[in-house]
């Protein structure tokens, strides 16, 4: 399997979750239920995350222990393999609760540019 940069890798996740926050300011929750764009767009942003979390060297992870790496990796396998069963409760809360100190943690683990 390829070795991945884990600078890369790290500001893909802060991308990507500073586009899920982004995406939720205006909207509300039950618009998850009623705009399919709105929900798969959510949905994916979610799924990047936990992806490019998998390709950060378990160095780097054990490095930054402040960083859910397991939970970003579990939500992202939940999110794809149980693509069916979506409690958009959770990812609502994930994206609303969670990412906003995560778009932090990952930023100070960012060069500058």
């Amino acid at each position: 399997m390829p070795r991945h940069d884990d600078t890369i890798s790290l500001r893909q996740m802060h991308d990507h979750v500073q586009e899920a926050i982004a995406l939720v300011q205006g909207r509300t929750r039950p618009e998850l239920e009623t705009d399919r764009i709105f929900f798969l767009s959510l949905l994916k942003l979610v799924e990047i995350v936990g992806e490019a979390a998998t390709r950060v060297s378990d160095g780097a992870r054990n490095a930054h222990p402040e960083i859910p790496w397991r939970q970003l990796i579990g939500t992202r396998n939940r999110l794809v393999h149980g693509y069916d069963a979506v409690d958009c409760n959770i990812l609502w809360d994930i994206v609303t609760m969670d990412f906003p100190p995560l778009a932090s943690q990952l930023k100070a683990l960012l060069p500058e540019p």
